[in-house]
């Protein structure tokens, strides 16, 4: 039973994991009331699974690495229900969250301890989370250059304001308008970009194990989404915009493309549909 409550934990926290996006970086309250019970039950499953293991094995304290990887990421999702009711903030969850599921993912879907009703359905199962999986990085690549666009357009606008240039000449959205549509163009690649890491995650498991991610490209994958959330607090906290918004934008789409290439370059990075 430790096994499923783990599983049940990981569930709850990808829950809790993406429900605080809009909650942190939306500015949208309601959705707090989700992400923070969804990581307490998250945390709860998960300790009552820590300890029926601990209890069947007769001792106190991991020995192996999945069991330490299990420890930290209840940890880190203690932390997060810790700060939210400390502190009254749900931010600190777009980091900690995250790595928490990553974290519980590895002891609770070891290769090889999976088992379903129907071979065939499980086949199915997988071809359409390996669907949702590029759907959702696609959408996150789509926004991410959506937002390039619109700050290379608010570079222009500003440009021909500032010339007073001709009626003739082709007519753009206000300034704000554009500066809008680039940051909620990143706002919403982000869940989408989180979404499909979590799943790819997941599906990568269940293909070559925890080995995945020890590979490069993997941490790669990773880094990305760091400087993406970073490229987000900045615009928000700095009003970052104008031709320094073009050059953050234009930096991490490169970082980007550089991960595509380099995931389709991998000979670890791949699955196969049936």
């Amino acid at each position: 039973m430790s096994l499923l409550w783990l599983r049940v934990a990981v569930i709850l926290y990808g829950i809790a994991a993406l429900a605080v996006l809009p909650a942190a970086l939306y500015d949208r309250p309601r959705w707090r009331h989700i992400a923070v019970p969804a990581a307490l039950g998250g945390v709860f499953f998960h300790f009552v699974s820590i300890v029926e293991t601990l209890i069947a094995a007769h001792r106190a304290l991991p020995v192996d690495t999945h069991e330490a990887l299990s420890w930290l990421g209840l940890l880190l999702a203690a932390a997060f229900l810790l700060l939210a009711v400390r502190f009254r903030t749900v931010s600190f969850g777009i980091f900690l969250l995250p790595v928490a599921v990553l974290l519980a993912i590895v002891p609770a879907f070891h290769p090889g301890n999976e088992t379903l009703a129907s071979p065939q359905l499980g086949l199915q199962l997988r071809t359409g989370w390996l669907l949702l999986h590029i759907a959702l990085l696609l959408a996150a690549y789509a926004a991410l250059f959506l937002s390039l666009v619109a700050s290379l357009l608010y570079l222009i606008q500003e440009r021909r304001l500032k010339q007073k240039a001709s009626i003739r000449t082709p007519r753009l959205p206000p300034l704000e308008t554009l500066d809008q549509i680039a940051l909620k163009a990143l706002l919403f690649g982000l869940p989408c970009m989180t979404a499909g890491l979590l799943i790819g995650s997941v599906l990568a498991l269940e293909t070559t194990g925890p080995a995945f991610f020890a590979d490069p490209k993997v941490l790669l994958s990773l880094a990305m989404w760091i400087v993406y959330m970073l490229m987000i607090f900045i615009r928000r906290q700095s009003g970052l915009r104008g031709r320094r918004a073009v050059y953050l934008s234009s930096f991490v789409f490169l970082g980007v493309l550089a991960v595509w290439a380099a995931n389709s370059l991998s000979a670890v990075h791949r699955f196969k549909t049936p």
